[in-house]
């Protein structure tokens, strides 16, 4: 028998836990074929037409849909859900090419991004307060491990009772117990901060080429992010760029539609508006995410013309990249930088870029990006005062 302790279990007052026999919950046809289609969609950069032609060629290899429910069903579906609309139904959503295009809406984007969080962090409830820690101790609402005796005014619900119980014992005896003001032990809390992010993508043409597709995984992690931060973090904010041979923002709602482009990597035009978006933020943690599959290979000159070189690891490009890295410890931004690539020689550049802002880097394939970006989002909640 397979008992599910999480929902099957009901308590009785007079009899304790009882169990029931797991019954799984039925999937619906709809359900069953959507997870596919939002897996495409992020693949397709959002065009729901490729995505349909897609699942058709699917169908036929592993036989999604039958005689009963089928892709126009299907279709049909995500469109009475309010998931795709029409390009010329109203202003919301996407915009297409074509009238009368299938374009997704807002709430098939926001689907995206939960899809995304719970293929990379799992399913996680949103938190009301910052949950960012800090080094300063005193009253917050995380237990650090440190204990001290109480003080008129600490939070009662951080007297560690335990502690508090052994002092009774010794300063009155255990035939005489009894607990006085002088008996209590609290722990130690941390305040919690906000932080503010952002999250620099590499779209240069690299991210597609090499038999390898980067760019969705990018996506895909990105996503994840936002809704994570949304959730969890709810008084964070990030913000996304995306940087080639320039560097531009771009709406959350936009992600699913990010394409790589025949483009360098300005890594130094993307780390200059980055410390831009941030210096106009009042939070005092601040940092920037960078992924990215390659070395810098462009520059923006004075004159306003690009200086490109793809070959090696140019000497004035380089030293501009190292320059921002310098400039943004000076401000006092860490510069986390996940390299989707395992070149040697690029090692020594990032590791060079690293030390310049005494920030951190990671030298990863595509496996585990999303739970590297998520595990050290929490390492870096510690507030520098």
């Amino acid at each position: 028998m397979e008992i599910d302790l999480m929902t099957n279990k009901k308590f009785n007052f007079q009899q304790g836990f009882t169990f029931s026999k797991h019954i799984p919950e039925e999937i619906s046809n709809f359900d069953r074929v959507f997870d596919v289609f939002k897996d495409l969609l992020t693949h397709t950069s959002g065009d729901i037409e490729e995505a349909f032609d897609w699942l058709d060629m699917l169908d036929k290899e592993y036989d999604i849909f039958t005689d009963e429910y089928t892709l126009e069903d299907f279709e049909e579906d995500l469109r009475k859900r309010g998931y795709i609309k029409k390009e010329d139904d109203s202003e919301d959503g996407n915009t297409g090419t074509g009238k009368g295009k299938n374009i997704l809406t807002a709430k098939l984007e926001a689907a995206l991004r939960e899809y995304a969080l719970d293929q990379i962090f799992g399913k996680l409830k949103k938190s009301g307060i910052g949950n960012h820690r800090t080094n300063k101790s005193g009253v917050g609402d995380e237990r650090d491990g440190e204990n001290r005796n109480f003080q008129y005014g600490d939070d009662l619900s951080t007297v560690n009772m335990t502690e508090s119980l052994k002092n009774a014992q010794i300063n009155n005896g255990i035939s005489d117990l009894r607990m006085t003001e002088d008996d209590l032990i609290v722990e130690e809390t941390k305040h919690k901060a906000q932080m503010s992010t952002v999250l620099m993508i590499d779209i240069s043409h690299s991210m597609i080429l090499y038999g390898e597709d980067r760019i969705t995984p990018a996506k895909k992690v990105a996503m994840a992010l936002v809704e994570l931060i949304n959730r969890k973090y709810p008084k964070d904010s990030i913000d996304i760029i995306v940087f080639g041979n320039e560097a531009w923002p771009i709406k959350i709602k936009d992600l699913p539609y990010l394409q790589v482009g025949p483009y360098h990597t300005n890594t130094v035009a993307g780390l200059e508006l980055a410390m831009d978006i941030l210096r106009r933020k009042r939070n005092t943690n601040k940092q920037i995410f960078m992924i990215t599959d390659g070395k810098p290979s462009c520059i923006k000159l004075p004159t306003g013309e690009y200086y490109m070189n793809s070959v090696g690891l140019d000497e004035m490009i380089v030293g501009q990249c190292l320059n921002k890295a310098a400039q943004a410890r000076k401000l006092k931004i860490p510069i986390t930088t996940f390299m989707i690539a395992q070149d040697s020689y690029l090692r020594k550049f990032v590791e060079a870029f690293t030390a310049q802002n005494k920030g951190k880097a990671f030298l990863t394939g595509l496996s585990g990006l999303g739970q590297m970006i998520f595990e050290d989002y929490e390492k870096n909640r510690i507030k520098r005062i």
